[in-house]
């Protein structure tokens, strides 16, 4: 009895432990992605800016592989290493305010689908539905000459 109180409760903090992954919700007609996608932060706002850094950093680099397997996105920078090979680029890129916002749309938020999963004494986490403008991305990497 004792051994099965222990691994339940290993398993119940390995749980809170785990990092949510971005999901894709749907495609739509003009080629953007609507995703579900976590961030962390020290009040609610920050966690918020996170979010949306994160849904356009899985974009580019990891690619989109939850959610909706009808809309499974490679990523947009497939060249291996290229966070770290124009690391100056993306750096400012993706600065606190800084541009890629204007490849992230709130269009899709409703009344809750913005929900605090987890908050501690040091942090706060969100999950949030945002739409990525991909092809707005795609078209501002290539005329930059990433891609």
């Amino acid at each position: 009895m004792k051994k099965l109180v222990l691994a339940a409760l290993a398993l119940f903090l390995a749980a809170g432990a785990f990092a949510q992954e971005t999901e894709c919700i749907g495609k739509e007609m003009d080629g953007s992605l609507t995703l579900r996608v976590w961030g962390t932060g020290r009040n609610r706002t920050d966690a918020l800016e996170q979010a949306k850094k994160q849904a356009v950093y899985d974009v580019l680099f990891k690619g989109i592989t939850k959610g909706n397997t009808d809309y499974n996105m490679r990523p947009i920078m497939s060249e291996v290493n290229a966070r770290e090979r124009y690391q100056d680029y993306f750096d400012i890129f993706f600065m606190d305010r800084g541009e890629f916002l204007k490849y992230i749309s709130m269009e899709d938020k409703r009344a809750g689908s913005t929900r605090v999963i987890k908050r501690n004494y040091r942090d706060v986490t969100v999950g949030v539905t945002v739409r990525v403008l991909v092809p707005q991305l795609r078209a501002r990497l290539k005329a930059d000459g990433l891609l």
